[in-house]
């Protein structure tokens, strides 16, 4: 509420080329949940991986809890949303890693969401992977096919086993709570029968066919890796308590359609979506992780006939300089901070109230 406001303090900026000096500028909140402060964060975050985007083709593929799980991870949010993200990674790296599907080891990262359109509770976990992978002794390039990249039936066994397994394991260390109408839950026979009819559903595992190269890759990913669960521009009012806002219905064409809800029931929805203190909700694996990117990325460019793009740029200039956020809205120069303000000086610096001068 207080993001962009006096409250948290401003800065003053000036154009390095024309001088131009605007207003004062209101500090954000940087709260990773605030619609205000992520395009920054988005922008420097896709700057980063610039530099490790391979000159291939990217392939998406989203991994879905079904709606049965729903409550308990509400309640485990830490637990179940690690477990979403470790186990469709851990899918992802077996089935590539299978003579008979790809026969390679990939890399990717991993982006967690927990909304729809309509702010519901729906965890899933969006994977960008490039098409292809390292051969298994390392010497070569494995390329996928180009119009097919894993097979889904097979995604979805694996995902559904390995991520029943992983909560049947936390459930036997005391890792998982249950609380309100999941109480009978907390007795093992009750929970074992309860993960036998999870079986019985078909888990979703979304894959899109293979596309465009790195740059046409970094334009994609700006739209999943630091979304919110509504950003301002759907918002189309504020009226008797009621917020009406747009949202995209993917069951008809992805028409276009207003709702309304009355103020309480969207904040408790857009709240749903709060992650835990120093939850990690964009990961890396394969040879992306942060443990074997420096030696495996490079043989991965090399191997590709293409050399990584140098970052020695990035160390003698600051990112800011390099791809400035704000340009002077008068010539498009670069905007440079001048000065520092805290709230008290904001205030100190604001027209002396007229209430009551009339009286």
């Amino acid at each position: 509420m207080r993001c962009r406001t006096a409250a948290l303090g401003g800065h003053l900026d000036e154009c390095a080329d024309c001088g131009y000096r605007p207003a004062i500028s209101y500090n954000s909140c940087r709260n990773r949940h605030c619609p205000k402060c992520q395009a920054n964060a988005r922008d420097r975050w896709l700057e980063a991986r610039r530099q490790e985007l391979l000159p291939t083709r990217y392939v998406h593929v989203v991994f879905t809890l079904p709606h049965e799980l729903a409550p308990l991870a509400l309640q485990n949010k830490k637990i179940l949303y690690h477990l979403l993200l470790q186990t469709s990674a851990e899918t992802l790296l077996e089935v590539a890693r299978d003579p008979k599907h790809l026969g390679a080891e990939i890399g990717f990262f991993s982006v967690l969401h927990t909304w729809n359109q309509k702010l519901e509770h729906h965890p899933h976990a969006h994977c960008v992977v490039p098409a292809g992978g390292l051969s298994p002794d390392h010497s070569r390039w494995v390329p996928s096919r180009s119009r097919f990249f894993l097979p889904i039936p097979v995604l979805r066994k694996v995902f559904r086993r390995k991520f029943i397994s992983a909560l049947q394991r936390n459930f036997r260390q005391g890792k998982i709570g249950f609380h309100g109408t999941l109480k009978p839950l907390a007795h093992p026979k009750a929970f074992s029968a309860w993960l036998r009819t999870l079986y019985r559903h078909r888990w979703h595992v979304y894959s899109k066919p293979p596309f465009g190269d790195a740059d046409h890759a970094v334009r994609y990913l700006g739209h999943y890796t630091h979304r919110v669960a509504i950003s301002n521009h759907r918002l189309v009012s504020l009226v008797d308590d009621r917020v009406i806002f747009r949202w995209r219905d993917s069951a008809h064409n992805n028409e276009q359609k207003l709702m309304t809800l009355s103020l309480d029931e969207f904040l408790t929805r857009f709240l749903l979506h709060l992650l835990p203190k120093g939850f990690v909700r964009i990961r890396h694996f394969g040879f992306l992780a942060n443990r074997r990117r420096a030696t495996f990325l490079p043989l991965c460019f090399r191997l590709l006939g293409a050399v990584q793009p140098s970052q020695t740029e990035e160390k003698i200039f600051p990112a800011e300089e390099l791809s400035p956020l704000w340009l002077c809205p008068k010539c498009g120069g670069r905007m440079v901070l001048i000065e520092t303000l805290t709230a008290a000086q904001i205030q100190l610096r604001s027209p002396p109230s007229l209430t009551g001068v009339a009286a």
